[in-house]
Parts: C-alpha cells; structure tokens; sequence
C-alpha cells in the first residue's frame, strides 16, 4: 500500500471514533432533555438526511478539489455542529449539522481509494478501511458509554477553567467536549492526505446541471447489472446496520436490564464481529468472487431474529458477535465492488456520492419505519421479527435478480472490466 494510504485510515478512524461516540452522547443529551422515546431512531434520521438531500452536489465537490482538503473542510463542519449541542440548540438540529459535513466528507474519503490504488488493491484496502472504520465503531460506542457514565462524567465536569465559564453542565455535555478534540486530531491528519494529481476541475457548477448529471449516474448504476446487486447489498446493509442499533439499545434495557451506558458496550461487540467478518472477507474473498457471499446476507437475517430468545448476558454476547461477523463477511467485498462499478462507469466522487444517497434513502426509511413502530407501541420483539424477515426476504431477492443476471450476462457482458 501506498504511504499516503495509512494516513487516510488514521483520518478515518479518529473522525469515525467522534461521529460514534457522539451518537451515544446526544442520546444522552435527548434523554435528559426528557424527549420522547420516538425521538431516538429520530435522532440517526436528522444525521443522514444530509445524504439523501445534498447527494447530487457533493460528489462534485468531492472531486472538485483534493480530497484531503475536502475531508479537512467538512471536518470543521462537524466541529461546528458538536459546539452548537453545548449551547442549548436541539440535538435533532445540531446533529443534523454534523450530518450535513458527514454527508461531504464520505464521497472524499472512499472516492480517494480509487485515486490512489490499482483496482487489484480494492478489496484488501476496503478490508483496512473497513476494519478501521469498525475498530473506531467499537471503541467509540465504548468511549461514548464511558464518558456519560457517572463515575468518569463526574471527573470531568470537576475539572474548571481558571477564569473561564464554560457551557459544560451535564454529563453529556462534559462527553462532547472531549468528542470535539477527536474531530481535531482527525484534522490534523486530513491536513497531511496527499494530493493524488487528479484532474479536479468539474464539469459544471450549476446546480441543476449537477442534479440531472446525479440522476443520470444513478440510473446508469441501477442499470449495470453488477452494480445493482451490490448497490441494493450496501443500501440493505447500511439500512439494516442503523436499525440495529437502536434495536440493540431498547432490546438491552427490556431483555437484559442494561443502562444506555451498559447497552453501548454490547453496540460495541456487534462492531467486534464485524472485524471478524471483515479480516476473513479480505483474507478469502477477491473482488472476481465478491457475488458468492450473497447468501451470509440471508444468514445474517435469521440469526437476528434468535435474539428474541436470549436473556443471558454472555448468550447475547456471542449472538451479537455473530450477527456482527455475517454483516462484516458480505458487506466489505460487495463495498468494493460497488465502488470499483462505480469507477468504471462515472467518477469516484460521483459513484460515492450514489451509494451514499441509495445506502442513506435505506437508513431514512428502515429507521423512520422502526421509530414508528415505537411510537405506536410495537415490542422490541415484534420489531426484531419484522427486521430479521424483512432482511433475509430481501436478500433472497437480490440473490434471485443476480441469477437473472447471470443468464443475460452470457448473452451481453457487462460494461467494462470484471
């Protein structure tokens, strides 16, 4: 791998590390705000909104200029939105901010793979990425349950600013600051990314030139017959991922009697058994086989609904680790070859953008569906059921539409190499 590479992952994994620990910390912060319980699934939907909104104009802006600069830029966009939770603006608002440089900062960071690495290196950097991003999920969800936890919460909001009034109150608050300094450190590295020597001028700068060139690389990724099953793959994926989250954290507090604090660390043990599942898809699955891993989705969908059955602790343990592994196995090679599908047919800032806005549209409506079932007093198991049928219902589609593809494929073969 090239030196620049590794620069990228650390620029990675400490912007990821905030984006979740602060997750936790603003439901913290809804929490004692007294909100209702709708309002916590509601919280992940002001997140992505940005991604589905601005989807057509930050794959441009993504390759409208180096990438580092770009993730440097909507870093501080983040920055901005943590400050406005300390002065009493609405979670739902100022995470929505956060968001909004979330939704810029991705097509940068995924689209400069395919600037710097040969399509052969796809998988295996994916693999890192994915790792990396996963390894800053884990700990992460674990540094936001720790740092709203009462002990450490405590040690923090005792500590004064000699001369200085700060809007540092409550624990959630206190956990945020110290959030903020991630997306610093992730600057510092953003500033350092190397300049791939891609032509960055854009075609055009009017909106609504941008948004039908958006739909026309929407279409036309739809259309490809590969980057179909891989793009409904990641949507479901993603979908899928967001969802569980707040499944797990209802789900812990009425199945096994855990705080929200206690709930982030087993947040963080499905994370565990993604990387499980990411090193072994790097190590044995190449970008030619991606396709094979397809049924692992299915799996993945009936092992969920087996958490309707645990009480024990160390029994949900290993089944998240295993839900965990499943999603990580399926999800890193269909990642590469999206993104690779994506650069074969359009640029990398425009394909990334496209996932982002078909993976995102997948989060608003699978969280949006599951936060109105709460609001409708569905149980968490009820959900779970709906989940895991929908899921392995969803995967067995696609797994049927690439059969059907395969069959036209011996006919007409697909656009490009692969």
């Amino acid at each position: 791998m090239k030196p620049g590479f590794y620069t990228i992952m650390a620029a990675q994994f400490f912007s990821s590390l905030a984006d979740n620990a602060l997750l936790i910390a603003a439901i913290a912060l809804l929490r004692e705000l007294h909100e209702p319980a709708w309002m916590t699934p509601a919280l992940k939907q002001s997140f992505v909104v940005s991604y589905v909104v601005l989807a057509p104009l930050v794959g441009a802006f993504a390759d409208s200029m180096a990438k580092g600069r770009v993730m440097l830029i909507t870093n501080a966009i983040k920055i901005v939105g943590c400050g406005l939770m300390l002065v009493d603006t609405h979670p739902l608002t100022a995470y929505a901010l956060v968001g909004l440089g979330a939704a810029a900062y991705s097509p940068a960071k995924y689209g400069i793979l395919t600037e710097l690495l040969p399509p052969h290196q796809l998988v295996i950097a994916n693999g890192w990425i994915e790792g990396t991003t996963v390894g800053s999920i884990i700990l992460g969800v674990l540094l936001g349950g720790t740092l709203i936890s009462e002990k450490i919460s405590g040690a923090l909001l005792s500590f004064d600013m000699p001369m200085i009034d700060t809007p540092i109150n409550t624990p959630p608050e206190a956990a945020i600051a110290v959030i903020m300094s991630l997306y610093l450190i992730a600057a510092v590295f953003n500033w350092f990314i190397p300049d791939t020597g891609v032509d960055h001028r854009v075609p055009s700068k009017n909106p609504f030139y941008l948004i039908r060139e958006f739909s026309h690389c929407v279409v036309l990724l739809w259309r490809d017959r590969l980057g179909q099953i891989s793009l409904a793959t990641t949507t479901l994926f993603w979908g899928a991922g967001a969802t569980l989250q707040f499944i797990v954290i209802d789900w812990a507090s009425r199945a096994l009697g855990l705080s929200l604090s206690q709930a982030s660390m087993l947040q963080g043990v499905v994370a565990v058994g993604i990387t499980i599942g990411v090193v072994l898809a790097a190590r044995l699955v190449s970008l030619r086989g991606a396709v094979k891993v397809l049924p692992i989705g299915a799996t993945m969908g009936v092992v969920v609904m087996v958490m309707i059955f645990v009480h024990n602790l160390w029994l949900a343990i290993f089944l998240m680790t295993a839900i965990g592994a499943c999603a990580g196995f399926f999800v890193v090679p269909m990642n590469a070859l999206l993104q690779h599908r994506g650069h074969v047919l359009m640029g990398a800032g425009h394909s990334i953008a496209v996932q982002n806005f078909n993976e995102n549209v997948g989060i608003l409506v699978m969280v949006g569906l599951y936060a109105l079932m709460v609001r409708s007093g569905f149980s968490v198991n009820a959900a779970i059921v709906m989940f895991g049928f929908f899921v392995s219902g969803s995967m067995l589609l696609v797994m049927w539409r690439h059969r059907h593809n395969q069959v036209i494929g011996a006919e007409k073969p697909p656009i490009g190499p692969l």
